[in-house]
């Protein structure tokens, strides 16, 4: 490690002395705090609005998206699992044991050997917050959420989120990750997907081929 360190310090140093020095840091300041945003940066909608334009935004990106209040989660939970065929989910550290319906095994992901994820047929967290006008779900490395590879390795992913915690804007949605932004943060909308230069798109690349969303309406 310390001579990793030693090796950044001196490419960096060289660095500094190719370019000349460094301009002046007020300046640079001043001119950051110049460039214009005026970007939307609140919402115009009310909360109804917000779980309708996440929905439309999920589904079209081919998530399953589903509403539900909290006493109805075990119920909407085996229901979405058995039509699904998953009979083996993966769960991080500190999610609800009443999400948690009967008649499936739930493997609690222990940050060990990536194998046992793995072989499970999908994974089930909850989420920080979603953003609704790209259809984007945030999880960190917190309880309920877990480690990325729970959420990355799995082919299938069902995302619990509270319906409170949907905001419109992705500056809205930054602002509340300040206080936790210390946290390995991931950022999804829909299933993985990617193309190639021909346009041919592939799902499952980067993370589940297959997710659905509950809403968490009271």
């Amino acid at each position: 490690m310390a001579n990793s360190v030693a090796a950044r310090t001196e490419i960096l140093r060289r660095i500094c002395v190719a370019t000349g020095p460094v301009a002046d840091q007020a300046a640079i300041e001043a001119e950051w705090r110049g460039i214009d945003r005026e970007y939307k940066k609140v919402k115009s909608v009310d909360h109804e609005g917000l779980l309708h334009q996440l929905e439309d935004r999920l589904r079209d990106y081919d998530a399953g998206v589903y509403r539900s209040t909290s006493d109805g989660i075990p119920t909407l939970v085996r229901k979405i699992l058995t039509e699904r065929g998953k009979k083996t989910m993966a769960v991080p550290s500190g999610i609800p044991a009443e999400w948690l319906p009967a008649g499936v095994t739930f493997v609690e992901d222990t940050r060990g050997d990536v194998s046992v994820i793995d072989s499970c047929d999908g994974v089930l967290t909850s989420a920080t917050l979603a953003i609704a006008e790209t259809g984007t779900i945030v999880l960190q490395d917190a309880p309920g959420q877990g480690r990325r590879a729970v959420t990355l390795l799995p082919d299938y992913h069902l995302c619990l989120l509270d319906a409170a915690n949907i905001v419109q804007t992705v500056p809205e949605g930054i602002a509340l990750l300040q206080p936790t932004a210390h946290l390995a943060t991931t950022f999804f909308s829909g299933p993985s997907a990617t193309a190639d230069i021909e346009m041919t798109r592939i799902k499952g690349v980067h993370g589940p081929r297959f997710v659905d969303v509950i809403l968490i309406v009271a």
